[in-house]
């Protein structure tokens, strides 16, 4: 039982700081890299409340499949060294803030209403809780259209990414086939004391 606690404080601090690394990195690879550590943190929790299925998919589906189509379009796109946000402004200075009111009022709504479950056993689980079957049938039936719009909200992300690096990358090939135009050399004066001939055509 205290090992379960103490995997449950472990799960939950690493989820909470693979969030945070998300938001806080700058740069957009290891902000991936962030996220995939807070999608095995989020897998573990599931295992700990006997959720099997959400577990295995969370690694192989979000952790494994998605991410590394993430990982593909920052590769693709390219500059992971430049920040994902210009130095100073208005968002710099009021985001973390309106960030930290956010969660201490998440904070404070969890709190308040999970007291009243401490001395409780919980809810009750009907049979075949967390099975494949039961998942599928509210995937399919209850969560069909947020299923599918979070599947939609996946591809037109990848595919606008991909579009705008094209688009970039055409913008600076153009930069680069572009002439420079050239300063006109400068004619040096003779030397003092020699005669020099000049030919004109």
């Amino acid at each position: 039982m205290w090992f379960e606690q103490v995997l449950f404080f472990i799960a939950g601090l690493g989820a909470l700081a693979g969030a945070l690394g998300v938001v806080i990195l700058r740069n957009p690879f290891y902000s991936v890299l962030a996220l995939v550590g807070h999608l095995i943190a989020l897998a573990l929790l599931f295992l700990l409340l006997h959720a099997e299925f959400l577990a295995a998919g969370q690694v192989v589906v979000y952790a494994g499949a998605v991410m590394v189509l993430y990982i593909f379009v920052v590769a693709y796109i390219g500059g992971s060294d430049e920040p994902l946000r210009p130095e100073g402004g208005l968002v710099n200075t009021f985001g973390p803030l309106f960030a930290a009111a956010i969660g201490v009022e998440l904070c404070i709504a969890f709190v308040a209403s999970g007291l009243k479950a401490i001395d409780t056993p919980g809810a009750e689980l009907p049979g075949g809780f967390g099975q494949p079957a039961s998942i599928g049938e509210l995937l399919l039936t209850d969560f069909l259209v947020a299923f599918e719009a979070a599947s939609y909200l996946l591809l037109v992300a990848a595919v606008g990414a991909v579009v705008l690096a094209r688009r970039r990358r055409g913008i600076e090939d153009m930069a680069a086939v572009a002439p420079r135009s050239e300063p006109a050399p400068v004619r040096e004066p003779p030397p003092s004391g020699e005669e020099t001939l000049e030919v004109r055509i």
